[in-house]
């Protein structure tokens, strides 16, 4: 069947419901034969297999398609956290008639397990009573064949983050080296990337209706394997890092943005001086017919054996493919995989409001499910209260991972859809006693702010609206989101509102209205934030905008603070080692922080998640924001476990486990300077003789490590020797770091 990607995208709720629509809609979706049996169920039409616990909510993945495919007509099973030792608990609820839908869970299955250190987590908030070990590395990959093994002739189509942060050739942090595609080592027959209902409502739809899953390569947001590439496509080759290969004209996002101005004659055209009038074609049709032509162009990465070995060519793939992710002009990608390409369709159409609605209002019972017995999952904790109110993320950030799944472009839900919500929290979840812990999503800010005009918007191929500095096209007028706080207040048996997502808080600034009113009605004492360094040069590797903003937003939240008569504070969020970053650069981070009062608990090293374009840094020491070419200047790249170490004691300055790598580093950068024991000074001269010198002011109890009755609360101070009491000490280490342990977060 030949391929020819659709530029326009049904409406979700207006399919006609599959047969078994008749079934009705389950109390929960069943895990079980015997729950089956009581649903008058023979079989199921969709299985999907998910890493993580089953929890009947939309902030999971596996119960918003779920509910999304039971609401479209079809019988849906789960199979939550299988052993994956052997096939049969994958044939627990039958063979699917349709296909089974294999998940990791909502995130990848290697950072779920491993911290940024390489080590093996303990816990996982996934899963029932916070359990680590209940899934398998790359679980997606083994889910995938496991379910091939129970069911050799079933269609398989994996989805989720770990296949959209692994749908082509990617680096892998955890075995530092270049893996092949999921979808090449899987054995699945398609792979659905980014928000997935759309392509797999389409793709439950047709093969109820017969259609065999090898036909349907149409579908956006999706990738296959095929042999060659078809005939009546136009292919650019830019497998090549010094030829990229011809590409067609760019087209101009602000050549119809006028509308006041009508086509005109070309002035300086060989016709006209020949006498012969000519009349162009009008600009909406030729930017049309521009986009359409992309619908039929293919893009050529490098394969995978090039990138596999040549870090070079992988961070040119790398730019390559991000700069294909606007669904509005993104060309499809193909890449050798040994023997096979593999093909990526376009991305998915974003959602419309009407659809966000649509599938955030399904009956979800929003709660775990049964078979847990009330056991405590702790990320179903974390959310219980909480409203997801858009999707997407323009920010652009290079260390993270959500423009690449959920897109660019704000997909907003409608005031009524969340006050339903707001309604159905209180009078349904056990336990609410009216606080909302966040009305939020990837950013607290980015409701309903868009491009002002939807032609530059879909023809736009800047990776940030925000970065470098904030787009003269992003309407940044935060009205709507200020509307939706007062009302959401207004909710009978609402107490308080808090917002728990972190805030763009260069976006913020742009509306001091909104600013006041979320320091006055919607802080809980702390308000996150992620300036993420202080330095010029990490930051522009993050695409993070200055310190200046971050300076604004502060006189700001302190003005409106203090006018509203309450004490509250900022929590910043750093990143240690990021690619660009040096030791001088962190050392001048630990300086900022001390200067500022800031102690921070919890801090955690730059961690590579396959596909991100700051990964693509960390594996090639080149900077894909800019052309990669043979000859450009390498980044620095912290990479060894020492210099990781140190970047990450440099935001620990305060801790006295610290101290030795803090004062070697400093010494042999001659910053001698910093050392003493003063308040001015980041670190002191003297190390407590206790191994567990820093006591965290956070913890109350004495079951941290320190007996309250052992020796070891009583060090010996480095300088005079005599023995100190726990509160004495702690009033030392206050002394010379010039810190009230109050602020420490």
């Amino acid at each position: 069947m030949p391929i020819a990607i659709k530029s326009r995208s049904f409406p979700l709720n207006q399919y006609t419901p599959y047969w078994a629509e008749c079934f009705g809609v389950a109390p929960m979706l069943p895990m079980s034969r015997d729950e089956m049996d009581k649903l008058g169920w023979d079989s199921c039409d969709v299985i999907v297999v998910t890493g993580d616990a089953y929890v009947d909510h939309p902030s999971f993945g596996m119960a918003i398609i779920g509910r999304l495919l039971e609401a479209q007509g079809f019988r849906v099973g789960i199979i939550s956290q299988p052993e994956w030792d052997s096939a049969a608990p994958f044939k627990v609820l039958g063979r699917p008639n349709l296909f089974f839908g294999v998940t990791a869970g909502n995130m990848d299955s290697m950072i779920n397990r491993y911290t940024a250190d390489r080590k093996i987590r303990s816990d996982d908030a996934y899963t029932a009573n916070d359990i680590g070990g209940k899934r398998p590395d790359r679980s997606s990959l083994v889910y995938a064949q496991r379910c091939r093994e129970a069911y050799p002739d079933a269609s398989i189509i994996l989805g989720g983050i770990e296949a959209s942060l692994r749908r082509v050739s990617h680096y892998d942090y955890w075995q530092d080296k270049v893996r092949r595609s999921i979808l090449a080592d899987a054995k699945a027959d398609l792979l659905v990337y980014g928000n997935g209902e759309r392509a797999i409502v389409e793709i439950a739809h047709r093969l109820g209706s017969g259609e065999e899953i090898q036909q349907i390569q149409d579908v956006r947001g999706t990738a296959f394997m095929l042999k060659d590439i078809p005939g009546d496509w136009q292919v650019i080759d830019s497998s090549n890092v010094d030829k990229p290969g011809r590409m067609e004209r760019q087209v101009n996002p602000y050549e119809f943005s006028d509308r006041g101005k009508s086509d005109r004659m070309d002035t300086k055209s060989p016709a006209k001086e020949s006498g012969i009038k000519v009349q162009l074609e009008p600009k909406q049709q030729r930017v049309q017919r521009l986009l359409e032509a992309r619908l039929k162009t293919v893009i050529r990465l490098p394969s995978f054996e090039v990138v596999s070995r040549d870090p070079v060519m992988y961070a040119h793939a790398s730019r390559v493919l991000h700069l294909e992710t606007n669904p509005g002009n993104a060309r499809a990608l193909v890449q050798n995989q040994g023997g096979r390409k593999i093909w990526l369709n376009p991305p998915p159409l974003p959602l419309s409001t009407e659809e966000m609605d649509y599938v955030f209002g399904l009956e979800y019972a929003r709660i775990p499910h049964p078979s847990y017995d009330g056991a405590r999952i702790p990320a179903y904790e974390m959310i219980r209260f909480s409203v997801n109110i858009m999707r997407g993320c323009f920010g652009g950030c290079t260390f993270c991972s959500i423009t690449e799944h959920e897109g660019r472009i704000i997909q907003s839900r409608s005031e009524d859809s969340i006050i339903q919500e707001l309604e159905d929290i209180r009078d349904k979840v056990p336990g609410f006693t009216g606080v909302i812990s966040d009305l939020g999503g990837p950013t607290a800010n980015m409701y309903r702010i868009a491009c002002k005009s939807r032609e530059i918007e879909s023809a736009c191929r800047r990776p940030s609206c925000v970065y470098p500095g904030i787009c003269e096209n992003l309407d940044t007028d935060h009205s709507p989101l200020i509307k939706l706080y007062r009302r959401a207040r207004e909710v009978r048996g609402i107490k308080k509102v808090l917002i728990g997502s972190g805030l763009r808080y260069d976006l913020a600034v742009e509306s001091p209205e909104y600013v006041k009113e979320l320091v006055t009605h919607h802080v809980g004492g702390y308000l996150k934030i992620a300036p993420e360094h202080t330095e010029d040069g990490p930051l522009e590797k993050m695409m993070k905008p200055g310190m200046g903003s971050y300076d604004r937003f502060k006189k700001m939240f302190d003005h409106y603070s203090r006018e509203a008569g309450k004490k509250q504070y900022l929590i910043p969020y750093f990143i240690a080692a990021h690619p660009g970053t040096t030791d001088e650069d962190m050392m001048n981070l630990a300086v900022w922080l001390k200067a500022n009062g800031f102690r921070a608990d919890q801090v955690q090293n730059f961690y590579p998640s396959p596909m991100a374009t700051a990964t693509a840094m960390y594996h090639s020491g080149r900077n894909p924001l800019k052309r990669v070419s043979r000859n450009g200047v390498n980044i620095p790249v912290a990479k060894g476990s020492k210099q990781r170490r140190l970047h990450k004691a440099f935001l620990r300055y305060h801790d006295p486990d610290n101290w030795p790598i803090l004062r070697a580093a400093l010494k042999k950068m001659g910053r001698k300077d910093l050392i003493g024991n003063s308040k001015h000074h980041l670190i002191p001269l003297w190390q407590p003789a206790s191994e567990s010198g820093y006591r965290s002011p956070r913890r109350k109890n004495s079951n941290d490590g320190v007996s309250s009755r052992s020796d070891k609360n009583h060090v010996k101070s480095g300088r005079r020797g005599e023995t100190r009491s726990p509160a004495r000490r702690r009033s030392i280490l206050t002394q010379h770091t010039g810190l009230p342990p109050r602020k420490s977060y």
